[in-house]
């Protein structure tokens, strides 16, 4: 598919299509020390309650000091509690390191937030039901490595932002806005007006994606494991692309190729 890139513009205030997903009102349990560190330095974050064991009590308290006086204000003193109590909260698999947080989530934001704090290079994530919590938790983590702007995510069919999300993310929750809209198809318009490149990665295309102009304002779009991008998003893409891998596996998972996606995206930036 030949196409010529959209000119850049600022998005009209008038088309609003993106309103974020309304979130729980609940508590959520963040653990392990990258997310509950990542979200003790979010000022954005409101922290109702921590826990950790007697072990983890001094290095806790010395993340604690290194927060400025009014975020530590907000930030209530640690309870200590044993192994089992942390188990039971986080779950019997979850390797909790010995502390967690109680949350509330992260307040919502529009992709029309988004937009407006945009240079002429952007990087966004658009995930088309891509619902594992790891695999989500993994996208995060690269896209705020490789500097993208925020990971886009349908409300309806999309990973919950649970402590299984933010322990894969590995911090990256509380460092990179992630974005909930309610049509994927017409937010991909709305970037085009804003002046993105909606390229989505499709392993059955010919073109691969390093022979792309990823410069610029650039959308990438990933589908789910196994279906892959559904029929509507593959038309609302202005290309698509695949990986270039070869050998007898020549597939990656859906948080794997995001990484590579992202990396071919830093290496044409790089300038």
């Amino acid at each position: 598919m030949t196409m010529a890139k959209p000119q850049s513009r600022k998005p009209s205030n008038a088309r609003r299509h993106g309103k974020p997903a309304p979130k729980p009102r609940g508590r959520d349990i963040l653990w392990g020390w990258h997310a509950v560190a990542m979200a003790l330095r979010n000022d954005r974050r409101r922290v109702t309650g921590l826990l950790c064991t007697s072990r983890n009590e001094a290095e806790l308290g010395q993340r604690l000091d290194e927060l400025t006086d009014s975020r530590r204000n907000e930030i209530p003193e640690p309870k200590i509690v044993d192994k089992d109590t942390l188990d039971t909260l986080a779950g019997p698999d979850a390797v909790h390191q010995g502390i967690a947080a109680e949350v509330l989530p992260l307040p919502d934001v529009a992709i029309e937030d988004i937009l407006e704090d945009v240079g002429e290079r952007c990087l966004l994530v658009l995930l088309d039901q891509v619902t594992d919590p790891h695999n989500v938790g993994a996208i995060l983590r690269s896209a705020s490595a490789f500097g993208a702007r925020a990971v886009i995510a349908p409300d309806r069919n999309a990973a919950p932002t649970t402590g299984v999300l933010a322990k894969s993310a590995s911090g990256a929750l509380d460092a990179i806005d992630l974005v909930h809209i309610t049509n994927l198809s017409r937010t991909m318009e709305q970037l085009r007006d804003a002046g993105f490149w909606c390229i989505g990665l499709d392993g059955e295309t010919d073109g691969t994606l390093d022979k792309a102009d990823l410069k610029g304002r650039i959308a990438i779009v990933m589908g789910a494991e196994g279906s892959g991008l559904r029929r509507l998003t593959r038309e609302n893409c202005d290309l698509l692309a695949r990986l270039p891998t070869a050998g007898p596996v020549a597939t990656l998972n859906v948080s794997a190729a995001t990484a590579v996606a992202l990396y071919e995206y830093a290496r044409q930036n790089q300038d």
